[in-house]
């Protein structure tokens, strides 16, 4: 359906069906999603309908830029599909008279595959749903001799929708972010980095309704200025589906430092991963997060082993979320595409927990031999300096402003 013929889009909640006396409150989150996401648009309103959310202009007239609109709110977690709709009265007359205008606006200059589907949520409404399909599909086909029945595999399908306060048709749908709203599912710890793997899993933990708090560890001047940014301009990709985030950006220079001063060259990467895990969890606990999620895939890496794994995760007491344990790099690629970070991801940078490694890390290390190691160092000390010598930064869509934490 062209834009200029659009007087609304209807947004359609997924899951959030299966809620029982919670619905409402994840409801409530969806629409404050919505709202956020609408702020670019501000010709345009919010409404919550029956299983349905209402977007359109308040005076009812069609809505401009649709195009960008849509895929904005295609964005929103718990979204399940998004359709541009032409609005009509809950009477056959005018949903018949808004299905031909849609069909006028498709494409059917040649003999086309057409059904029409109906959805009678208002059982008011005098006609049982196939009949009123039937009704509106012959006064279609009668318009346009090359339409025909189809209702297995149409090419163009109107679907119709009465509910108990608005009706409307449409031909198009597009899926939506799914998964639940942001802010329904408590607060975790990313640990971003500027690789392919973690903004993924930061996104695929947001997506069951997490607010994320990303860490990120910066070893200047080892690792440049343009890494720092690389893990901004991700973070940027997460807020479109989150909302703004606040980036902690930790000086680990020191840490590293000192730990390749003493320790093991073999056991350097299990010591850093140790130590991001203790600064992470100080910094959780800052922002009342409930849990650190980290882009970790099983035996991808010398650190991701079973017994390395362990080794690292042992010194917190909060639960570690790893989405993507299981998933292989290929499927990983195609999911930040998909999400748009993959491009980002792939520019070239540098890699703090890659300093000082030597050619064959430890893979199997015992926790016993990690913690007679960090006996030597004032671990407490460095995670606490590390915490307190951290800068946070702002980031929303398209914003970025650093301030003191």
């Amino acid at each position: 359906m062209s834009a200029a013929r659009s007087t609304g889009i209807v947004l359609r909640i997924g899951e959030l069906f299966l809620k029982g006396q919670n619905r409402y409150m994840f409801e409530q989150h969806l629409m404050n999603d919505v709202r956020r996401a609408l702020k670019a648009f501000p010709r345009v309103v919010a409404e919550r309908l029956h299983g349905r959310i209402w977007v359109a202009s308040p005076g009812g007239g069609a809505i401009a830029d649709i195009d960008r609109l849509v895929e904005r709110l295609a964005c929103v977690f718990g979204v399940a599909t998004v359709s541009p709709v032409l609005e009509a009265r809950p009477a056959l007359d005018s949903l018949t008279a808004a299905a031909l205008e849609i069909v006028r606006d498709q494409d059917v200059s040649r003999p086309t595959r057409f059904a029409v589907a109906t959805n009678r949520a208002d059982k008011r409404f005098p006609m049982k749903s196939p009949d009123i399909s039937r009704a509106i599909a012959e006064a279609c086909l009668e318009a346009n001799s090359n339409l025909a029945v189809d209702l297995r595999a149409p090419e163009l399908k109107v679907g119709v929708e009465i509910g108990p306060e608005r009706s409307f048709v449409f031909a198009a749908s597009r899926e939506g972010a799914g998964g639940l709203p942001s802010g329904s599912g408590g607060r975790v710890v990313l640990l971003l980095s500027g690789g392919i793997d973690s903004p993924v899993a930061g996104y695929l933990v947001a997506r069951r309704g997490a607010l994320l708090s990303p860490v990120y560890f910066h070893s200047a001047p080892h690792t440049s200025e343009a890494a720092r940014e690389k893990v901004i301009d991700l973070a940027r990709v997460l807020a479109k589906y989150t909302g703004p985030i606040d980036v902690t950006v930790v000086p680990f220079t020191a840490v590293q430092e000192a730990l390749r001063m003493k320790a093991p060259g073999r056991f350097l990467v299990v010591l850093y991963r140790r130590m991001m895990m203790r600064i992470a969890t100080a910094i959780a606990e800052r922002r009342r997060a409930r849990g650190i999620v980290t882009g970790e895939s099983l035996g991808q890496v010398a650190s991701q082993t079973l017994d390395n794994i362990a080794a690292i995760e042992a010194v917190t007491a909060m639960p570690v979320l790893r989405p993507l344990i299981g998933a292989d790099k290929v499927e990983t690629i195609r999911l930040a595409r998909k999400i748009g970070t993959y491009d980002i991801s792939i520019r070239p940078y540098d890699d703090c927990c890659a300093l000082f490694v030597p050619a064959h890390p430890e893979t199997h290390a015992r926790i016993v031999d990690v913690e007679a190691i960090e006996a030597d160092f004032d671990v407490a000390g460095m995670v606490e300096a590390a915490v307190l010598a951290a800068e946070t930064v702002h980031v929303d869509e398209g914003v970025e402003s650093p301030f003191s934490s």
